[in-house]
C-alpha cells in the first residue's frame, strides 16, 4: 500500500509514523561495494559538538503536526538498532522524473533539486527524459469539486508510471511534476506521496509558489522543493519525524510550519544521513555551503559553515 507522505490541509505527514518492515541493504550488491559508514564513535562525537547550533523544538503551535499527532521520535542510536534501509548497496542512484509540461524557470528548479539532494544524501542523483501526462488516463484524472483546478491521482502515477520504469540500480524514483496531486477519495489534495516498499514517490510544484514571478518566488518555490525532497526521501531511508529539534525531519501539518521549518538536519538526524549513504559529515556540509551560497539562500549557507567549523575543530585534534 501506498503511505501518504505530505497531506495539504488535514494531515501534514505520515510516512514518518506508518514505516512498515524495514530491511537493511547488503553492503556489496551486484559487484558494486558501498562506502564504509563513518565510525559511529565519531558520529556521537560530532552530535555532540553540533548540538549548541540547534533550536530545540518548542511547544506547539495549535494546528501543528505535534499538536494532534502523538510520536516518540527516533534517536541516531534508536535508528541503528532498527536496521535502516539503507541506499548502500546496488540500489544507489536517486532518480527524478519529470512529469509534464515545465517552463523554463520551473525545468531550473527541477535540476537544481537533483543536485542538492545528491550532495545531502551522497548519492548520484539523475533527471530522466519527461513524461507526458498523456500517459495519465481519464480515470486518474478530475477537477476539484470546490476549487476547479485539475488533479492527478497520485496512486495511478505509483503504481502505473514509476513502478513499470523503476532502474534495477536505484535507491528512490521520484516523479515532480506542476500538477496538483490528489491521493483518492476524502482528499482535498496532497504535496505529494510515496511507496517505501515501491522505492517511489510523486511530489508536486502546484503549491509551492511562481517561481517565475520575481528572484524571490524563484528561490522560495525552491526552497519549499528541497525541503519536501530531502524530507520525504529521508523517510524512505527509514529516518522517523524528529521531535528534538527544529529539524529538516519535523512533520509539518500545514504550509505555514513547513516553512518555519530549516532546510538542515539536527545533529541526530545529520547522523543517520551518514550512517545511511556513507558520507563524510565535513565533506556533506561543504557541498551543502556551496549550493546554498551559489543559490542566494544565506541563512542555510551560514548555518551550514558554522556546522563546518565546530566539525573541522574535532578533525584537527
Amino acid at each position: 500500500m501506498p503511505v501518504l507522505v505530505t497531506m495539504g490541509g488535514i494531515l501534514g505527514c505520515l510516512l514518518g509514523t506508518q514505516m512498515g518492515p524495514v530491511m537493511a541493504l547488503a553492503a556489496v550488491e551486484g559487484g558494486r561495494t558501498s562506502p564504509p559508514s563513518p565510525d559511529v564513535t565519531q558520529l556521537v562525537a560530532m552530535i555532540e559538538k553540533l548540538r549548541p547550533l540547534h533550536k530545540k523544538l518548542g511547544k506547539p503551535q495549535l494546528g501543528d503536526w505535534l499538536s494532534v499527532h502523538h510520536e516518540s521520535g527516533q534517536t541516531f542510536q534508536e535508528y541503528i538498532r532498527s536496521r535502516p534501509i539503507t541506499p548502500r548497496g546496488e540500489r544507489h542512484v536517486i532518480y527524478i522524473f519529470p512529469l509534464g509540461e515545465f517552463t523554463t524557470t520551473q525545468r531550473k528548479i527541477i535540476t537544481l533539486t537533483a543536485e542538492f539532494m545528491s550532495a545531502y544524501f551522497n548519492l548520484p542523483a539523475r533527471v530522466e527524459k519527461d513524461l507526458p501526462l498523456s500517459l495519465i488516463p481519464a480515470k486518474a484524472r478530475r477537477r476539484h469539486p470546490s476549487w476547479g483546478m485539475e488533479q492527478i491521482l497520485t496512486t495511478y502515477v505509483l503504481d502505473e508510471i514509476l513502478r513499470p520504469r523503476l532502474p534495477a540500480d536505484a535507491a528512490v524514483a521520484l516523479a515532480l511534476t506542476t500538477s496538483d496531486l490528489w491521493p483518492g477519495e476524502g482528499w482535498n489534495f496532497v504535496f505529494g506521496q510515496a511507496s517505501l516498499r515501491d522505492r517511489v514517490g510523486v511530489w508536486s510544484l502546484y503549491r509551492n509558489g511562481d517561481p517565475d514571478k520575481d528572484d524571490e518566488s524563484f528561490r522560495l518555490c525552491l526552497l519549499r522543493t528541497l525541503k519536501t525532497a530531502t524530507h520525504e526521501t529521508g523517510h524512505m531511508f527509514s529516518m522517523q519525524h524528529c521531535i528534538a529539534y527544529e529539524c529538516d525531519m519535523c512533520g509539518s501539518n500545514h504550509r505555514a510550519e513547513s516553512d518555519r521549518r530549516p532546510l538542515w538536519l539536527c545533529p541526530e538526524c545529520m547522523a543517520k544521513v551518514c550512517y545511511a549513504t556513507g558520507a563524510d559529515p565535513i565533506a556533506r556540509y561543504e557541498r551543502l555551503a556551496a549550493f546554498c551560497k551559489a543559490n542566494a539562500f544565506k541563512t542555510e549557507d551560514d548555518f551550514y559553515r558554522k556546522s563546518l567549523e565546530r566539525l573541522e575543530r574535532i578533525s584537527k585534534r
